[in-house]
């Protein structure tokens, strides 16, 4: 939303994320541009000595790959995602005009902790010495963790739900969503146009707005008119994929990339707003996550297509079907993803619902 934005402000805008869904290059954009091929090749070929003695990993050797391209680029400004945790996390080399951190919820916990203030923790680590931080959604389990970071940081910290409230949400509209807001000063703003569909970005619009705000202070020239046209079009200019993405009608057919417990409460919620007659579930997932946490969610009445995407780190799809029997999620398994998709588009009256999600890995193979 930030890098959709600040491109229709006129800035030229570099945009890292990861992972990526199809191809690799979607990591690392210039105002929705994905980085050439050939830069790809020339950056390995000029640094491969230094990574065969320093051995980084891959998402090392890629934010080396982006920020050495944003530089040369000469971009006016960077979205940088953090990649795991924060800390640790090879991005946080940088300094930058304003941390965020969104919501706090279970995931990586091999690697970050078990407990929401571990992770907070982790996350905070990203906060900068007098360095504004926004905090998109106060939760009582992390708020003081941030409080306590930013003083050590002399940074200024903004709770973002606490300054922009989020009044009504129109989400009849099959391409975008629509939300009303007010600010801690009074001021509304009406019918702001998002075209994520998915009704957990009613926890990340005030962040955004809220950073969007902290940036003009800085001196950035933002008008309200661009901040309306980048969020309607943020999908579009951003070539984001996998979040609440509508694929078909008839039957309707969803993908998102949610994967933990917190990621998949919010799918559910929003599946279980739309009216079907019978739901079809394309569920696969990685091994590393919490499988039973995930499972014991998920809807019995649903018909499960149980499958793995095709990378090692992917839970075979028998072990999968055989956890969730135990939750009482009865379905068949197949070994591929498509496979899974073809099955359920075969089953499915027109007036069902097909979701296909559970990993980001999964997603990948359909959109």
């Amino acid at each position: 939303m930030l890098a959709s934005v600040l491109a229709k402000a006129g800035y030229r805008v570099g945009l890292y994320t990861s992972p990526h869904l199809k191809d690799f290059r979607e990591r690392i954009r210039i105002n929705g541009i994905v980085i050439p091929e050939q830069e790809v090749v020339d950056f390995v070929e000029k640094h491969k000595s230094i990574f065969e003695k320093v051995k980084p990993s891959f998402f090392e050797m890629t934010v080396a790959l982006a920020f050495d391209y944003f530089a040369r680029e000469k971009v006016d400004v960077a979205v940088i995602e953090v990649g795991l945790g924060g800390r640790l996390d090879s991005t946080n080399i940088i300094t930058p005009e304003l941390s965020i951190i969104t919501n706090i919820s279970f995931d990586h916990t091999d690697l970050l902790g078990d407990t929401l203030q571990k992770i907070a923790f982790e996350k905070a680590g990203i906060v900068k010495p007098n360095i504004p931080v926004v905090i998109s959604q106060t939760q009582p389990e992390t708020e003081q963790i941030f409080r306590n970071k930013a003083v050590e940081s002399d940074s200024s910290i903004y709770f973002a739900d606490k300054v922009y409230k989020v009044l009504k949400v129109d989400s009849e509209n099959p391409d975008w969503q629509s939300f009303d807001l007010q600010r801690n000063d009074g001021l509304t703003l009406k019918d702001i146009r998002l075209d994520l569909r998915g009704s957990y970005q009613k926890l990340n619009l005030p962040g955004v707005l809220l950073a969007l705000d902290i940036l003009k202070d800085k001196g950035y020239k933002i008008s309200d008119e661009q901040i309306r046209k980048g969020l309607a079009t943020t999908s579009a200019s951003t070539g984001l994929m996998g979040r609440w993405q509508k694929l078909q009608d008839k039957p309707l057919i969803i993908c998102d990339t949610g994967h933990n417990v917190d990621g998949i409460t919010q799918v559910l919620g929003q599946l279980n707003r739309i009216k079907r007659e019978n739901l079809h579930m394309v569920i696969g997932m990685v091994g590393d996550k919490d499988i039973e946490g995930v499972l014991s969610l998920l809807p019995k009445g649903a018909i499960y297509y149980f499958t793995k995407a095709s990378i090692p780190r992917a839970l075979n799809e028998l072990t999968l079907a055989e956890k969730a029997f135990k939750f009482d999620l009865k379905g068949e398994t197949f070994p591929t993803v498509q496979e899974a998709l073809h099955a359920a588009k075969k089953n499915a009256n027109p007036n069902d619902l097909i979701f296909i999600g559970g990993s980001t890995f999964v997603v990948a193979e359909i959109v």
